[in-house]
């Protein structure tokens, strides 16, 4: 299972957002990363720069590497619909994602490491990609074995408060149902997608 797994902080430091999740050092060192800190000056990004700039921070932020990246969004773009919107939808829909929104997991790498050691059912049957694609309707499951594993119920004890539409969990089975492709507007992260599809479109 291919990640990114090179320095966070660091790569967050550079977009000035905590895309990997919260972090005390980036909290601390909230300017970019470089022997001269926030004293450097930094050149005018071209328009180029502005639209790599994007693309690499929605790769980060979901954990993707450039071909996961790529193949997604020619995904996308075979749409009818809007290509930047349905990429994000693409997204979040994956598994690994939906594990962390969820909650089963703090992170999106910890999601994707759940996922990959057979810990998360879908419709009742074990699933070990974390790319899988859900559709509306899908239960997202935590393992019978997997239930109490220290990871997981620390995660859901300290579970963020924050609740996601068109997400719906159990806490009382472990389940979680992936009720429908999330609209652009509910989706929180900071991503500008135009960007991104103007930077594919060159």
């Amino acid at each position: 299972m291919a990640r990114y797994i090179g320095p966070k902080t660091k790569i967050a430091r550079k977009f000035g957002e905590p895309i990997f999740g919260p972090d005390a050092t980036f909290e601390k060192k909230n300017y970019p990363p470089g022997m001269h800190g926030i004293n450097k000056k930094r050149k005018k990004l071209s328009e180029y720069g502005v639209q790599l700039q994007e693309k690499q921070k929605a790769k980060f932020t979901y954990g993707l590497l450039e071909r996961q990246f790529a193949t997604t969004f020619e995904k996308a773009s075979r749409s009818k619909e809007p290509t930047g919107e349905v990429l994000l939808q693409l997204l979040e829909s994956r598994l690994d994602n939906v594990v962390f929104r969820l909650g089963i997991a703090p992170t999106r790498a910890a999601a994707r490491q759940l996922v990959g050691h057979r810990h998360i059912t879908v419709n009742g049957n074990l699933v070990n990609i974390p790319s899988y694609t859900l559709k509306s309707g899908d239960v997202v499951g935590v393992r019978e074995k997997s239930k109490s594993l220290e990871a997981i119920t620390d995660s859901l004890a300290s579970n963020r408060s924050v609740k996601y539409s068109w997400l719906d969990w159990d806490k009382n089975q472990f389940l979680g149902k992936f009720l429908n492709v999330p609209e652009r507007s509910e989706i929180p992260e900071n991503i500008k997608e135009q960007l991104i599809v103007e930077l594919y479109s060159k």
